[in-house]
């Protein structure tokens, strides 16, 4: 079959009808309108371009189905109308191939709204086979990797990505209504900041240094809050050299928004809002259906404190546990590896993870994360062990993340202190220290709120998406071995 096509191709040009030099197509129309006006189209004159999906029929008569970006329309194309030569043309056509088509709007006999073509231009020629269209493409590794492949027979996947555009514009409108300034920051640094996480680690020769791509641009952005922006959010590519599944992907989108003279608490009315705007905008609902859960997005959300958390689905009261060495025999009788570097805080953490998420289904904010991983979060002046910081769950996700930022250069800089020291024990993900970024705190940070959504699963949720490859164009893939 691959070769006949070729065969086709090369008569083609042997005949001058080489269809690669044709350099542009005026269309009139797309298929979804003509079917939707066709009280006024109907007589009309159109044009349409697209690809061919199907094509049936014999002798003198050939129907063709014609997919363009809006869906599809069927060609009737008729020997007396098309003419002798341009009938005998047809032959040459293959599914798959994308052509232009003129003629008349009508409908048959069985209602089916139609043009009757009167010209067809083969614009080019597919030299690939697409799959049967009964089975599609179902192969989940293979669809990832040809998504153009998968775009063309599964129609259901470019609604995702169309909705995953409009949910981003949505994301971006609420925050500039808001008085949010969009900016840029880098991409490329000498310091991955501004979370716990392994960076990839590129190399610049002209100044032959190591250089990483961000993990997050949080650090950035404070530093603009520092030079006296009031408002900045930045939507971005974000890279974290670790493992990958349904909701890790290498290379992944994420929010970060930060506000001068608010708090956490801000930001948790922030979050409320957002979700909601952004659940109604597209979808109409603040109430989906995520993988048969339904999930209510309505504000207000639940709230829960992480050690209380802990607490009521494990049994174990951590306003009874003061020391390290505790903490760790606890954890241990409850099944959990821990080493002796594990602190009490971490320990919280670590419990957390292994007994909690997992009941968090309906949206919940977390509150009373240690100090211990938190080190860019201000302490809670009742309680120092802790910090003014929320994360939100949904379907048992984290979703978000957000505090009332650390501004003390002199805490900020203890802390980065012991996350240094964690790394020069072995901890990869631990906090890198970062003086120009004292320096810019030591100018002055205002009282603040920030905080950090991870896009692709929030598209997730409102695409009812099983994957996070689901909502990626191009998800990462390791090659094939040729």
């Amino acid at each position: 079959m691959l070769k006949i096509r070729r065969e086709k191709l090369t008569k083609l040009m042997e005949s001058g009808k080489n269809p690669y030099l044709i350099e542009k197509y005026d269309y009139t129309h797309h298929s979804d309108e003509i079917k939707d006006k066709y009280d006024e189209l109907e007589g009309k004159r159109v044009s349409v371009a697209g690809r061919l999906m199907s094509r049936r029929g014999h002798g003198k008569v050939t129907f063709f189905d014609l997919q363009d970006s809006n869906g599809k329309i069927q060609l009737f194309a008729k020997k007396d109308v098309l003419g002798e030569e341009g009938y005998e043309d047809l032959e040459f056509l293959d599914i798959g191939d994308i052509i232009g088509a003129e003629g008349i709007v009508f409908k048959t006999q069985t209602g089916e709204v139609s043009i009757r073509t009167e010209k067809i231009t083969l614009l080019s020629k597919s030299l690939q086979i697409l799959p049967e269209k009964f089975h599609g493409l179902k192969d989940q590794e293979l669809r990832y990797r040809q998504r153009y492949v998968d775009l063309i027979v599964n129609p259901e996947v470019k609604d995702t990505f169309i909705l995953r555009s409009k949910i981003i514009k949505a994301v971006k409108e609420f925050l500039d209504n808001k008085g949010f300034l969009e900016v840029e920051t880098p991409i490329l640094s000498t310091i991955a900041g501004g979370a716990n996480a392994r960076p990839f680690v590129t190399h610049h020769n002209a100044l032959d240094i190591d250089m990483y791509l961000r993990i997050a641009n949080e650090l950035y952005l404070k530093r603009l809050i520092v030079g006296g922006f009031e408002k900045v959010y930045e939507m971005g590519k974000m890279f974290r050299n670790e493992g990958m599944d349904q909701r890790h992907n290498p290379e992944f989108t994420s929010i970060e928004f930060y506000q001068a003279y608010a708090d956490y608490e801000d930001m948790i009315k922030l979050t409320e809002e957002l979700f909601s705007y952004v659940a109604m905008k597209t979808l109409g609902t603040t109430v989906i259906n995520y993988q048969g859960t339904e999930i209510d997005l309505t504000p207000p959300w639940d709230r829960m404190d992480m050690a209380e958390a802990v607490k009521k689905y494990t049994g174990v009261d951590f306003s009874l546990i003061e020391t390290d060495e505790e903490a760790r025999k606890v954890a241990r009788e409850k099944g959990l590896e821990v080493d002796d570097k594990m602190t009490r805080g971490m320990i919280i953490s670590e419990m957390f993870e292994e007994f909690v998420e997992e009941h968090l289904v309906q949206p919940t904010f977390i509150t009373g994360h240690p100090v211990d991983i938190s080190p860019l979060a201000k302490r809670n002046p009742k309680d120092p062990r802790i910090t003014n910081r929320f994360e939100a769950f949904i379907n048992t996700w984290e979703i978000a993340n957000a505090f009332s930022e650390l501004n003390d250069p002199i805490d900020q800089r203890e802390r980065f202190e012991e996350q240094v020291r964690q790394k020069e024990s072995g901890d990869d993900e631990a906090h890198p220290m970062d003086t120009d970024f004292i320096n810019a705190i030591e100018v002055g940070l205002p009282p603040t709120g920030g905080e950090g959504i991870g896009i692709d699963r929030m598209i997730m949720l409102l695409t009812n998406q099983a994957s996070i490859r689901d909502v990626i164009l191009f998800p990462t893939m390791k090659p094939i071995e040729e």
